[in-house]
């Protein structure tokens, strides 16, 4: 009895040293490249994507040469969260990283390659910030959506975008991604059911009159096309048909940002311009923010509010400036 216990510590000993040497064997650099190829394997090249830079951005702060997970601690972290800022990332650029690499680590985890380290990531941002609003003022707005007079030289192209602009933001701040992905099987009569990229959530929108006039005017008319827009050709979940839309994404910012400057806009036009749009009007017109992020099809109402995130400040200003004015039209004699 006393034997077999001791050969059972024995082996136990022997094998988590094994599981150390393997522990030390496993390298961040290799494992990242490994977990990006499955991904695009698996047909997520934007993700893929976004791990490829993440780990650009991680061989940038390291240096040439692989590493291995225990060498990652929260001091090496911070020091990669401050090289981030120090090449000019934005905090949400810094988080996207970050929490890439936290992905990876915690895959690590669960594939018992990695021992567990708890609060490994505490140190450093892996938030998400408003730093800049990106939906559209009033005086924009009216610009954006007042069709530019057939008389004007404008390029077909510019218009183009114009009203695929408009045309998303009245399918509830639609993701130009999901916009180029839609297939003609997703429209019924005048509501388009589909499955958002990014989140994978359902949602359906019912066609205004004005939507489905736009529709009907840039859908695709190829019989032998999947796609209810002439935007992609390769069959879905290739790396072609990813081409194929980085190139369509890439040209309808171009055309927007050449729109904005024929329309003398505040700020930049950009496709997702239209959503932050939408989500704001939204705000504005009082809609509770869990209507909002339903009917955007975000994750948690956590990523509705920030988006919100800018303009409750201005809300809340505009309130106060409210009870003021009404103090000083209601109370007499008021010496300020």
């Amino acid at each position: 009895m006393c034997i077999g216990w001791l050969r059972l510590r024995k082996y136990s000993y022997i094998y988590r040293v094994i599981y150390l040497i393997v522990i030390k064997m496993l390298k961040v650099v290799a494992f990242m490249k490994q977990v990006a190829k499955g991904l695009q394997m698996e047909g997520n090249f934007g993700t893929a994507h976004v791990y490829r830079s993440s780990l650009n951005a991680i061989i940038a702060y390291h240096g040439e040469g692989d590493f291995s997970f225990d060498e990652v601690t929260p001091e090496w972290l911070k020091g990669f969260e401050v090289h981030l800022r120090g090449r000019g990332c934005s905090w949400n650029t810094v988080s996207t990283y970050l929490r890439t690499f936290r992905a990876v680590y915690n895959r690590a985890v669960n594939s018992r390659m990695v021992i567990y380290t708890p609060h490994l990531f505490r140190s450093v941002y892996t938030g998400t910030r408003a730093d800049h609003k990106r939906a559209l003022c009033d005086e924009d707005m009216k610009k954006v959506f007042t069709k530019l007079p057939q008389s004007s030289a404008v390029p077909s192209a510019i218009r183009c975008a114009q009203d695929l602009f408009v045309l998303m933001f009245l399918l509830r701040g639609l993701p130009f991604v999901d916009l180029a992905y839609l297939r003609k099987s997703d429209l019924r009569d005048n509501v388009i059911t589909y499955r958002r990229r990014k989140t994978g959530r359902p949602l359906s929108v019912t066609l205004t009159p004005e939507a489905m006039a736009l529709l009907k005017k840039y859908m695709n008319h190829d019989p032998h096309s999947p796609y209810l827009f002439p935007l992609l050709k390769s069959g879905e979940g290739t790396k072609e048909a990813y081409r194929e839309y980085q190139l369509a994404l890439r040209s309808f910012n171009q055309q927007l940002t050449l729109l904005g400057e024929i329309l003398g806009l505040n700020d930049r036009l950009s496709s997702y311009t239209a959503r932050h749009t939408w989500a704001t009007t939204a705000y504005y017109c009082e809609i509770h923010p869990g209507i909002i992020s339903e009917a955007m099809g975000h994750s948690s109402i956590k990523v509705t509010e920030t988006y919100l995130k800018p303009f409750r400040n201005k809300k809340i200003d505009e309130a106060n400036n409210q009870i003021i004015d009404f103090v000083k039209h209601s109370i007499a004699g008021v010496v300020y």
